[in-house]
């Protein structure tokens, strides 16, 4: 295990000064070499010190100006303060010098999500998806995507995907039951909302749909 390493493991026991000085350490031992200022960076950002982070993460572009990891880590950096759209220009620029990671993807997808340019977000949170086929985060994320560019047939089988990977997905449920409400299946709708509230009782959205099926429901005679 090379210094290196040996301090992101520090980093992942929660170590973080003893992580930090042979992260300096590092970078006092060849400060020409941009790597030892991309993981310093990274554990500046982990502990909120984002200032900082940026100056190092710089400072690695300086000596590479094709460092990916660089940018991606000042994406990271700006999609914590909210400023999306620098976050979209850094890890536009991370995928354009070949970053090829599910979670580039999709954080560049949420920052489109997040300003509801939802139909922005589509390719990028379907190629995460297509990166990280099991992760349900990303699937469920896409699948938002789609039905709020109102693609709700594409969206459905995203979301059952979502099930068959984590059945107690309690918001997957919802989403399933407002399509079922698309298609005129009340009856499909009310068990998709009844399956979210055993998973998640407080799931007010469910509760809300449900509550309006059942008032249908009454006022019909059923």
């Amino acid at each position: 295990m090379n210094k290196n390493e040996q301090a992101i493991q520090l980093m992942k026991e929660q170590k973080y000064e003893e992580a930090a000085q042979l992260f300096n350490d590092i970078i006092e031992a060849d400060p020409e070499d941009p790597v030892g200022y991309i993981n310093f960076g990274n554990l500046l950002l982990h502990i909120n010190d984002t200032e900082r982070a940026e100056r190092f993460y710089r400072r690695a572009i300086e000596l590479d100006s094709q460092a990916a990891t660089a940018f991606y880590g000042l994406g990271n950096l700006y999609y914590e303060k909210q400023d999306f759209s620098k976050a979209q220009q850094n890890f536009l620029k991370a995928i354009e010098i070949g970053l090829e990671e599910a979670d580039v993807f999709y954080l560049l997808g949420m920052t489109f999500f997040h300003q509801e340019e939802y139909k922005l977000a589509i390719p990028y949170l379907m190629r995460a998806s297509e990166l990280e086929p099991d992760n349900t985060e990303l699937l469920f994320q896409y699948g938002m995507s789609l039905a709020q560019s109102e693609h709700i047939k594409d969206a459905k089988p995203v979301f059952q995907n979502v099930l068959e990977l984590e059945q107690d997905h309690s918001d997957a449920h919802y989403n399933l039951g407002v399509i079922a409400l698309y298609e005129e299946d009340l009856e499909g709708a009310l068990n998709h909302f009844n399956r979210a509230l055993e998973i998640q009782p407080e799931h007010l959205l469910a509760k809300n749909a449900k509550d309006q099926i059942m008032e249908v429901w009454n006022n019909s005679g059923k």
